[in-house]
């Protein structure tokens, strides 16, 4: 998995250092943080997406995203589904992997998979064509509604737009469409199909499904309750707006900061009271098996479960909607938020020492990058904060991108590797905490 992204962000930056898919100048950096960043379905820009590339940039770099949203593991296996029909068991595993599926039946899934996620964008892309026909052509109108329809559902937050959103903060529509583009993309594949075959016998649904379902309804609002308490009398977001356009706003905001990197209002306005809680919001981003990053929604709900288990001295293991949670998947949650946070301290230590810029805004764009959620203060233009940075800022943070992508498990075991199994035990100890 590891490889396979490196080479296919290899390939994009090559493609678009090529003449015929960028205007200005682009170094080579430049085009593989942006391949690293449309791969990794981020939207950090170093270089505008719509002044510095072409048509045929801007649909190498929409090629990219589709294939880090998926899954360059899913293309595979439907190339290999369409040539000789089976599978071997190392493919299957790799795909379950990839996915993070729930079992080895991986050909039939892919197909529902695809299907879902073609039609999901094909219903986008024609609501979003509509409303981009007021501004635009109907040509330019038709690919803008291809583009940001593709970018939201792969919670990628790539825009053809300078100010991203921000001329469409009173459009409900559009606004509404690229969030719940965002929120489909970000609950997983798993849960979508789940939600689908089962669309009229919800008790049906699992516990993992539930957990997305309430836990993404929970981050919603509590995001619009914290940034409208923190941002209502702000002149620079949410004060010149009226009480509607503050409620969409705040809304479509809580949405992009957990998974996506669109924005409707300047973000390096916003106080850094945000600035830091959004931090926590894009750390917990989505759901496993989904196009978002982050720690996962069910990783920190099961922890916050155990937490309130253990400070009540229960005598029953952690449990939610009358089922236990196994020890084993408490461990890894564990494992999986200390990881990561880890690898964001170090990357934060590094660009602090290193790049002679303020503290909160390197915070927050780690936290972005390692999210692959892509919201970023700027650089004072239309680019993210990472322009500013040195070629080893840009490395880091391209780092932190496939880290993020490839969830922190995979990487953690390509930095550490894997254990020998051992057929001992060793007597338990007593430890006072």
């Amino acid at each position: 998995m590891f490889l396979g992204y490196v080479l296919i962000i290899f390939i994009g930056a090559i493609l678009l250092s090529l003449p015929i898919c960028h205007i200005k100048e682009l170094k080579f950096i430049d085009a593989l943080f942006t391949s690293a960043s449309a791969t990794c379905v981020t939207g950090l820009i170093v270089t505008s997406t719509s002044e510095n590339f072409t048509f045929w940039g801007e649909f190498i770099i929409l090629t990219l995203i589709q294939i880090g949203g998926i899954g360059y593991m899913s293309l595979v296996i439907i190339f290999f589904l369409f040539v000789r029909q089976k599978l071997s068991i190392d493919e299957k595993r790799a795909m379950k992997q990839s996915l993070e599926l729930p079992t080895l039946h991986v050909g039939a899934f892919t197909k529902r998979i695809l299907f879902f996620v073609l039609s999901i964008e094909l219903i986008g892309a024609i609501i979003l064509t509509y409303q981009f026909l007021d501004k635009y052509s109907f040509l330019d109108a038709i690919w803008f509604g291809i583009f940001h329809s593709i970018s939201a559902f792969n919670n990628a937050g790539f825009s053809l737009f300078t100010d991203s959103l921000m001329s469409y903060q009173s459009d409900s529509i559009s606004l509404f469409t690229i969030s719940f583009l965002v929120i489909l993309g970000g609950l997983g594949y798993f849960v979508l199909i789940e939600i689908y075959e089962n669309r009229k016998f919800s008790k049906r649904f699992t516990i993992h499904t539930r957990i997305m379902l309430y836990g993404t309804l929970i981050l919603i609002v509590g995001g619009m309750i914290l940034f409208l308490s923190i941002e209502w009398n702000n002149p620079k977001t949410f004060g010149e707006l009226n009480l509607y356009e503050k409620f969409l706003n705040a809304f479509f905001l809580s949405i992009n900061f957990r998974t996506s990197g669109f924005n409707s209002i300047d973000i390096a306005s916003l106080k850094e009271s945000s600035l830091f809680f959004s931090t926590l919001f894009m750390m917990t981003g989505a759901g496993q098996g989904s196009t978002a990053g982050g720690m996962k929604i069910t990783t920190v709900a099961i922890l916050i479960i155990t937490v309130i288990y253990i400070l009540k001295e229960s005598n029953q293991q952690p449990n939610i909607f009358k089922r236990t949670i196994e020890q084993k998947v408490i461990n890894k949650a564990l494992a999986i938020i200390i990881s990561s946070s880890f690898f964001v301290l170090c990357a934060i230590l590094l660009l602090v020492e290193t790049q002679n810029l303020p503290f909160i805004k390197i915070l927050f764009e780690v936290v972005s990058a390692f999210g692959t959620v892509g919201v970023s203060t700027g650089n004072g233009d239309i680019l993210s904060f990472s322009a500013q940075f040195d070629n080893f800022g840009k490395s880091l943070i391209i780092v932190l991108m496939i880290a993020g992508r490839l969830g922190v498990f995979a990487f953690g075991l390509i930095l550490i590797g894997k254990a020998k199994t051992r057929h001992f035990k060793y007597p338990v100890g007593r430890i006072i905490i």
